[in-house]
């Protein structure tokens, strides 16, 4: 699906009606997924997944999933891994809001504890060696 802009949509990426238009397709087509052959923005990433209803992949990350399937040796796969987890680490922000905060354990009823995308971000770090 072509379409011609002046300026990118900055919250889209694509126009909105062009969304919609894609939208009607992946629907006619039972589409699991949106592929976008472009690096979109992770906040345009999150509001193409609120309007299209499907998990949308950017460009960046269909060629990571791509060297994960294709890597071979173990020094390969940590390489895609690495490069996965810090193209992810860019688009936590908001990606478990449905969790928000954790509640605190040992029968506290309540309590700052951390949040998902700190958990998250811990976990990265870790396995990248940051």
């Amino acid at each position: 699906m072509g379409g011609k802009r002046k300026k990118r949509d900055a919250r889209l990426y694509a126009g909105s009606g062009k969304v919609e238009e894609i939208a009607r397709a992946a629907a006619e087509l039972n589409a699991a997924c949106v592929v976008f052959n472009h690096e979109l923005s992770p906040a345009q990433g999150r509001n193409l997944e609120k309007e299209l209803n499907r998990r949308v992949i950017d460009r960046t990350e269909l060629i990571l999933e791509i060297f994960s399937q294709r890597a071979q040796t173990s020094e390969g796969k940590l390489q895609v891994e690495l490069a996965q987890l810090q193209h992810l680490s860019t688009r936590l922000v908001r990606g478990w809001t449905h969790l928000e905060r954790q509640r605190g354990g040992l029968g506290k009823t309540g309590g700052p504890g951390e949040k998902q995308i700190e958990l998250d971000r811990r976990y990265i770090a870790q396995r990248s060696g940051f």
